[in-house]
């Protein structure tokens, strides 16, 4: 156990000592892992000499302005400057000697230079005329004769609630057309988008991240460990909607045809390295047939918009293939600095073609928005956002300040992982973030939502804290790290607020109460799954005591289809790959004994005519006699619970058995490689799916149900 001085130290900088498990046991946290958090977080606790030292730097500081200030609007209708001088008053201790003037308008992330002009002087704060509005601002603060300054931002109260309505969620890449080229991709979000809001009355589509890849292969399955969480994956674009490949010689156009339909014919896993070499070949073909494409003014404006982020991120994008490697670390020590290589001209060609590729991407992804709102879709796609991001990836060598280097962001072991998870992605550093007026998180946050009605946010605890896990250590041997809460919430609602966009959390697993309390107080809605939703007995929760204020499903893209989980095939998987703590006729028979329950509770509201036991027979039988059956109830009980957003995944439409994503594994299971396929493992495209009778039936009695 830690000392008293190094439990202290770790307290103020938010490391947490002691943690409540899955089980509600406290469970003390190592003095090793104390000492490696501390350090990735810049402070030296090595020795007692240097705990004392930084427990003496601390007492020094704690009067100190924080470099960002982060406030809500008052939704009782006060006013906003007595919050801001209440909030300074805590940072800087009581009394009446504070000068607090303010710069109001303060150009935003992603806004036009221009707008710096429209910043006024600094004013007293009591001497603005009205209350001090929305948004980002400077303040300037004079104590005695101490002056200092920090960036404000004054937050929305809340998001507004969104109208009741369902939607579709879908792993993008899985669901293939017969015309994109072996994965799903941009055109196929819009026209499923467009289907499910026009026939079926739809308000939403949530798609897995779209985040950047790798540019060159291999490509990383994996859609929630990317390379950059700021810019899209060029793998999802549709070739034949580029603007340069009508202007292809018809030779060109049939070579690009040949080798899409070979990505068509490819059978078992999805096969990315196969596709993103093909379609890089044929962007490069289009690339070089337009002259002077960097004179074009829509690419111009789009350049200029993203400034250094993009230029960043395209030369991260030339130089890993320039050094056939995607992770910097392995990169030339010259190169590893992006401050010292983004004026090279040696980059500037390919780092152009990656800029060509981002504007086509920012171009189909405004067209899947536009076709889901001319579907009459409320909210239209609501983008998922990952974690964090690979460990040498781009956004780690772009933000290397920002990241804490030697950690990894992970999950404590819980009742489904019962071995704990490392996701292999390294956290944002609190201090540096502030210090930089989250510039990085909010340019993240407002890229996603340029192109949606809504994000979801994986693993909502980012707002709060997360999982470190030191470097070569096991998930068991982490801790929990603190974030400012009041302002990552503060950023994000403002950037969805400006957005007009809704929020959704994942709040599944290990989460502190208030963190739930303090979503759903901002309008982010939280994450129902109908598998984990047991009152204190274990027994189902009644649909009637379900949140009002959630996104509810059945299960998650870490979960079995609904028709694998009826049969038991999670346990036969992770019994087969090891992953199982217990027997797997343990586990069989409290499955079955879950199982039973939720039949029970179908049956009892009249969702479900044939009677449990039958369906229990059938299935320890083998018969899937049943499964549409239990699909269908299981939507429809969704649909009597409160919950503003109901989720149907398009696996659980179809059929589908396997389980996207096996957690604890790697290559041991095609995680993120499966194709979408009916019960019997044939493929299912989009074109079929859209025609196919009870896909519709399904789906038309989930809108009813959710009207």
């Amino acid at each position: 156990m830690a000392d008293d001085e190094l439990i202290r130290l770790a307290g103020y900088h938010r490391v947490a000592t002691r943690y409540t498990d899955w089980r509600g046991r406290k469970a003390d946290v190592p003095p090793a892992t104390l000492v490696a958090v501390l350090g990735a977080l810049g402070v030296d606790a090595s020795s007692p000499a240097a705990v004392r030292a930084g427990l003496e730097r601390h007492r020094e500081r704690e009067r100190a302005l924080p470099p960002t200030v982060v406030v809500r609007q008052d939704q009782s209708g006060g006013r906003t400057d007595a919050r801001i001088l209440a909030k300074l008053h805590r940072s800087l201790g009581p009394g009446g000697d504070l000068d607090v003037r303010i710069e109001t308008g303060e150009p935003d992330v992603l806004d036009a230079p221009s707008a710096e002009a429209a910043r006024g002087g600094p004013v007293p704060l009591d001497g603005l005329e009205g209350d001090v509005p929305l948004g980002w601002h400077r303040l300037r603060v004079r104590q005695g004769s101490r002056e200092e300054s920090a960036a404000l931002l004054v937050a929305p109260a809340s998001l507004p609630r969104p109208p009741r309505m369902w939607g579709l969620t879908v792993q993008l890449y899985s669901l293939r057309s017969r015309g994109s080229w072996g994965i799903g991709d941009l055109h196929d979000l819009a026209d499923l988008a467009a289907w499910a809001g026009r026939d079926l009355g739809a308000g939403f589509v949530v798609a897995n991240p779209l985040h950047a890849a790798e540019p060159m292969p291999p490509v990383s399955p994996s859609p929630y460990s990317p390379m950059s969480r700021r810019f899209p994956a060029p793998i999802y674009l549709r070739i034949e909607d580029m603007p340069e490949y009508a202007a292809m010689p018809p030779e060109g156009r049939e070579r690009f045809a040949a080798m899409a339909a070979r990505l068509r014919d490819l059978a078992g896993p999805l096969d990315r390295d196969a596709v993103w070499t093909a379609k890089l070949e044929a962007l490069e073909a289009m690339y070089r047939s337009v002259p002077n494409i960097g004179d074009d003014p829509g690419f111009r404006e789009f350049r200029e918009r993203n400034g250094a982020a993009l230029r960043a991120f395209t030369t991260w994008c030339a130089i890993s293939e320039e050094q056939g490697t995607t992770d910097w670390r392995r990169w030339p020590a010259a190169l590893r600095d992006p401050r010292a290589v983004l004026g090279e001209p040696r980059h500037r060609p390919r780092a152009g073609f990656h800029a060509w590729l981002q504007w086509r991407l920012d171009q189909q992804l405004a067209g899947a928005q536009k076709a889901a709102r001319d579907a009459g879709m409320p909210a239209g796609i609501v983008h998922d956002l990952a974690v964090g991001v690979a460990q040498g990836s781009a956004d780690a060598w772009i933000y290397r300040d920002e990241l804490a280097s030697g950690m990894s962001v992970g999950a404590p072991p819980d009742e489904f992982n019962q071995r704990g998870q490392d996701w292999g992605q390294p956290p944002w550093r609190p201090t540096t973030l502030a210090a930089d007026a989250y510039v990085p998180y909010r340019e993240m946050l407002a890229a996603a939502l340029r192109h949606g009605g809504g994000l979801r946010l994986d693993h909502a605890m980012q707002v709060s804290r997360l999982w470190w896990i030191p470097e070569g250590g096991s998930p068991a041997d982490g801790t929990y790290v603190g974030y400012d809460r009041d302002a990552m919430l503060g950023c994000l609602v403002w950037e969805a607020r400006r957005a007009g966009a809704l929020v959704v959390g994942e709040d599944l697993g290990t989460v502190e109460p208030e963190v739930r309390d303090d979503l759903a107080d901002r309008g982010v809605l939280g994450t129902s799954l109908l598998w984990f939703e047991r009152d204190a007995d274990g027994r189902p929760k009644p649909a009637e005591r379900w949140r009002e204020l959630s996104l509810a499903t059945v299960g998650t893209h870490d979960m079995p289809p609904i028709t694998g989980f009826l049969h038991g095939d999670h346990i036969a998987l992770r019994d087969r790959l090891g992953l199982l703590t217990r027997p797997p006729a343990e586990e069989a028979a409290d499955h079955r004994e879950q199982l039973a329950a939720w039949l029970g509770v179908l049956h009892a509201e009249g969702l479900l005519t044939i009677p449990p036991d039958e369906v229990l027979r059938a299935l320890a039988d083998g018969s899937d006699a049943y499964d549409p059956q239990v699909v269908a109830a299981l939507h429809a009980f969704l649909g009597r619970t409160p919950a503003r957003l109901i989720g149907v995944s398009l696996a659980d439409v179809v059929g589908e058995r396997r389980t996207q994503n096996q957690p604890g594994t790697i290559d041991e299971y095609p995680n993120w490689r499966v194709p979408l396929a009916d019960a019997e493992g044939r493929p299912v495209v989009l074109d079929d799916l859209v025609e196919d009778p009870r896909v519709r039936a399904v789906l038309e009695q989930v809108s009813r149900a959710s009207s």
